[in-house]
C-alpha cells in the first residue's frame, strides 16, 4: 500500500469524486444549524439529511466533501489507540442519481488504482447485507464485487446489525450497506472469522450505504421513490491503516500536537502507558475543543448543551496536563499548533483564533483553581466512602462547589477502586437544573416538552420575545435555545452584554403591545427559500425537509417553527420578564411568565 498523508488523502478523494461528476461542497459547522435534536455534527450525512429526504440541493445530485465531525459518547475511552472525539469524514452522495453499480465500481477503483490508494486487492475484504424478513439478500452488491475480481473467501454476507443503516429515527430513509475492510497482519480468530469479528483481522476502511427504503410507523419497509447513496470514510483511521500504524495518534494528524506536548512537559510520548494515555487525551481533547471554539458558530464553556461538552473536554485535558506537570496556559499553546496545522483546510480556525485562545486561557485558569481545591475535597469524600461507593450528594457537592463533572468524579473514583451512586447524583442534579448534555432524548421536539394550551401560549410568547429583543437590541440577537414548562418560558439568545433594566422594560412593553393587539397567529406552509425571501426568521429549519411551517403574528413576528401555537396573541393575557442573566459567554437568558387570557 502507498504511504499517504492526511492532506494527500483529502485531495485524492475529493479530486477522484470530482472526476466522477460530483460537486465539491464545504464542510458544514460542527454545531448543527438550528437542529435541537443533537449537540454536534456526527457524520458527513448529518447536514445533508433534508436533501436525502428530497429537498433539492443547489449544487446538484452528486456531492462530495470532507466533513468535520464530533462524537462524544466515548469520551471515557479516549486514551486508547483508536478512539477520537473529533475526526474528519470523507464522503460522497447520490441524491436520487446513481446507485449500487456506480458506487461500488468507483469504490473499487479508488481503493485499488495505483493513481489513488493502490491497495493490494488480496488485502481487501467486503461485506454485504444477508437479507431478512424485511428486505432481501443484497445479491446485486455481492455480484458487483465479484465482477471486480473479488474472491469468494473475501466476500461475506452479514446480518442487519452489521450491514444496514438507519433510519435516523423511528421512521424514514434507510437501507443496506456494503462495507470495505483491510485484512491486517493480525491472524484470524478461527475458521469462522469474518468482518463481524472484533479480533482485529479485518479493519473497516469505507462504507457505502444504499438508501432504498422508507421505514413506516408500523415497522414495514416501503421502497423509496428516489434512492440515495451515502458513503463515509474516516480520514484519520484510513491514514493509520494505509501507513501500517498501530494507532491514529501515530499519524501526521497528531505529530505536531504531540511534539508540542513534549516540549511543554519534557516527557516523551511512549515513556509509559500512563504517560502515553495522558498525551493522547490532551491531544484529542484539545483538537476537539479548538474546533468547537473555532467554529463560526463556536460556543464558550458552560454548564449546558455544547458548552458543557466543551467544558468537560477542556477540564479533562487540564487534569491530565497537571499530571504531566504542564505549565499554566498550556491549552492555548497547543491550540496554536492545531490552528496552524488546519488553517489551510478550515480557515475559520484562524478567523476565530483570538476567541479560541482567550476562552482556553479563561477556562484553564478557572478550572486549575477549583481542581486543586476539589481534589483535596475528593480525597476527603473518598476516605468517607461506605461500601466502596461515593454517595450522590457528595458527588453533586463536588460538581456544584468545585466544578467537577460527574464523569470526572467517576474517573477519580475508578482510580481508587470506588464507584459513584450516579442515580442519587442525578436526583440531586435535577433539583438544581436541567442538563441537556444527557442526550437528544431530553431535547425538546419542536422546542416543547409537551403540547398543552399553556405551553402553546408560552411558545407563542417566545416568538414575540424574540422579535422584541431584535427590535430593541438589534439583529445580532438570535435564538440559542428555549425551555418551556407549563409555568414559564426560558429563552437563550446571543448578545454580548447584560441587558439594561430600561431595555428589558422596552422589550416587555413591545411584547404586551403585540398581545393587546390580539392579532391572529397565521400558519402557512412554504419552502425555506420562500420563507426567507418573505423575511421569516429561520429556527431549526434544517430538520423540516422540503416544506416548512411558518407562523406570522401581524407585522410583529414571522418565524419558521414546528411547535404548537395559540390562535390569537390575545390569548397570552400579559407578559412579564422575571429574570435576565448570563447563560454562557456571549449568550444571555431570559425567564418570563404570562398570565393567560
Amino acid at each position: 500500500m502507498n504511504q499517504i498523508t492526511s492532506a494527500e488523502l483529502r485531495e485524492k478523494f475529493l479530486s477522484f469524486m470530482e472526476s466522477k461528476g460530483h460537486h465539491r461542497i464545504a464542510s458544514a459547522s460542527v454545531i448543527p444549524e438550528n437542529d435541537p435534536t443533537v449537540l454536534f455534527t456526527t457524520a458527513g450525512m448529518h447536514p445533508l439529511v433534508p436533501y436525502l429526504m428530497g429537498t433539492p440541493h443547489p449544487a446538484g445530485t452528486r456531492l462530495t466533501d470532507v466533513q468535520k465531525c464530533i462524537r462524544t459518547g466515548d469520551i471515557d475511552d479516549v486514551g486508547d489507540s483508536s478512539h477520537l472525539t473529533f475526526f474528519e469524514m470523507l464522503g460522497n452522495w447520490s441524491l436520487g442519481d446513481y446507485f449500487k453499480k456506480e458506487a461500488i465500481t468507483w469504490s473499487w477503483e479508488f481503493l485499488t488504482s495505483p493513481e489513488y490508494l493502490g491497495i493490494d486487492r488480496d488485502r481487501l475484504a467486503f461485506s454485504v447485507f444477508a437479507g431478512d424478513d424485511d428486505c432481501p439478500r443484497d445479491e446485486e452488491s455481492h455480484n458487483l464485487w465479484k465482477s471486480m475480481g473479488v474472491r469468494d473467501d473475501h466476500l461475506f454476507y452479514l446480518p442487519k446489525e452489521n450491514n444496514w443503516w438507519g433510519p435516523a429515527g423511528l421512521t424514514g430513509p434507510c437501507g443496506s450497506d456494503t462495507e470495505m475492510f483491510i485484512i491486517t497482519d493480525k491472524p484470524a480468530c478461527g475458521p469462522d472469522c469474518s468482518p463481524a469479528c472484533s479480533c482485529g483481522h479485518y479493519l473497516e476502511i469505507w462504507n457505502d450505504v444504499f438508501m432504498a427504503y422508507n421505514k413506516q410507523k408500523d415497522g414495514s419497509f416501503q421502497p423509496l421513490a428516489k434512492k440515495n447513496v451515502d458513503t463515509g470514510m474516516g480520514l484519520e483511521r484510513t491514514v493509520c491503516v494505509l501507513n501500517g500504524k498501530q494507532s491514529v495518534y501515530e499519524t501526521d494528524a497528531f505529530t505536531g500536537i504531540l511534539n508540542r506536548i513534549h516540549e511543554l512537559c519534557g516527557l516523551n510520548y511512549g515513556d509509559s502507558e500512563e504517560t502515553t494515555r495522558a498525551f493522547r487525551i490532551i491531544a484529542d481533547h484539545m483538537r476537539t475543543s479548538t474546533f468547537i471554539l473555532g467554529d463560526d458558530r463556536g460556543v464558550s464553556p458552560s454548564n449546558t448543551d455544547q458548552g458543557y461538552i466543551l467544558r468537560r473536554l477542556i477540564r479533562r485535558a487540564v487534569r491530565y496536563g497537571m499530571q504531566l506537570n504542564m505549565p499554566e496556559g498550556f491549552t492555548s499553546e497547543i491550540a496554536r499548533v492545531i490552528i496552524d496545522q488546519y488553517r489551510g483546510v478550515y480557515p475559520e480556525l484562524e478567523r476565530n483564533s483570538a476567541f479560541v485562545l482567550e476562552q482556553l486561557k479563561l477556562e484553564e485558569a478557572r478550572f486549575a483553581r477549583t481542581l486543586r481545591q476539589g481534589t483535596r475535597e475528593f480525597d476527603k469524600v473518598a476516605s468517607r466512602a461506605e461500601n466502596g461507593m461515593i454517595d450522590g450528594l457528595n458527588a453533586f457537592h463536588l460538581y456544584d462547589t468545585f466544578g467537577f463533572p460527574i464523569e470526572m468524579t467517576m474517573e477519580l473514583a475508578r482510580e481508587r477502586g470506588l464507584t459513584v451512586d450516579t442515580q442519587s447524583f442525578q436526583e440531586h442534579f435535577r433539583k438544581h437544573q436541567e442538563l441537556s448534555h444527557q442526550g437528544a432524548d431530553q431535547k425538546f421536539k419542536g422546542g416543547l416538552a409537551d403540547q398543552t394550551v399553556e405551553t402553546a401560549r408560552l411558545h407563542t410568547a417566545t416568538h414575540l420575545l424574540h422579535a422584541a429583543l431584535r427590535k430593541v437590541l438589534g439583529d445580532e440577537v438570535a435564538q440559542k435555545g428555549s425551555n418551556i414548562t407549563a409555568e414559564r418560558l426560558r429563552f437563550d439568545f446571543s448578545f454580548g452584554r447584560k441587558v439594561t433594566k430600561e431595555e428589558l422594560a422596552e422589550v416587555e412593553k413591545l411584547v404586551n403591545e403585540a398581545i393587546a393587539a390580539d392579532v391572529p397567529v397565521v400558519c402557512e406552509e412554504m419552502t425555506v427559500p420562500e420563507a426567507k425571501a418573505r423575511g421569516a426568521i429561520g429556527l431549526f429549519e434544517s430538520k423540516y425537509g422540503e416544506r416548512v411551517r411558518t407562523y406570522k403574528m401581524g407585522d410583529f413576528s414571522f418565524e419558521i417553527c414546528g411547535g404548537p401555537h395559540a390562535e390569537h396573541t390575545g390569548e397570552l393575557g400579559s407578559f412579564r420578564i422575571q429574570k435576565e442573566e448570563s447563560s454562557s459567554a456571549g449568550v444571555r437568558r431570559i425567564k418570563a411568565v404570562i398570565s393567560g387570557s
